[in-house]
């Protein structure tokens, strides 16, 4: 006699701030950060590219510093605050990163723009007066396949002598 074999899913509940807002999900804690936000929450800036944190197309920001939301499981997301591109906006205004990247030229297929510019606004957090090395240090990890990145430093450079945060 066979017996017939049943998959139990296990889902666990979790709880974080989403972009200024306490968030509830519940899924398998295997799934990861950047699956549950598109998927589940239907947040779009991260975008899933090479799911191996090679690329930053997923970068958001946990507790205030920038991850490969690929590669985060949503088990640790557990009580962090995380923000995504559509998080930076402040009463609809578009922050000094966004605004800037879009006065530059430094957008093109829109791809990579999401993490750049929270990867971005990251540093200008931390060190509103970069220079061009840290700027280009902190992008290291955001790959464009459309730019030579002249106009993406040049918009941090524009949006830093903006950054009022």
């Amino acid at each position: 006699m066979i017996k017939e074999r049943r998959t139990v899913r296990v889902e666990h509940v979790i709880n974080f701030k989403l972009n200024g807002k306490i968030t509830t999900v519940k899924c398998p804690p295997a799934y990861t950060l950047l699956e549950v936000l598109r998927e589940q929450l239907h947040v779009t800036s991260p975008k899933e590219d090479c799911a191996k944190g090679e690329c930053g197309a997923c970068t958001v920001l946990m507790n205030g510093r920038p991850v490969c939301s690929c590669l985060v499981l949503i088990s640790q997301a557990q009580g962090c605050e995380i923000v995504t591109l559509e998080g930076l906006v402040k009463g609809g205004k578009l922050n000094p990163v966004q605004e800037a990247f879009l006065e530059e030229g430094a957008v093109q297929c829109g791809h990579c723009i999401p993490g750049m510019i929270v990867s971005a606004s990251a540093l200008l957090m931390r060190n509103p007066r970069p220079t061009i090395e840290e700027i280009r240090t902190a992008l290291a990890g955001n790959l464009c396949r459309c730019t030579g990145y002249t106009k993406i430093v040049t918009a941090v450079q524009e949006a830093a002598k903006r950054w009022t945060h």
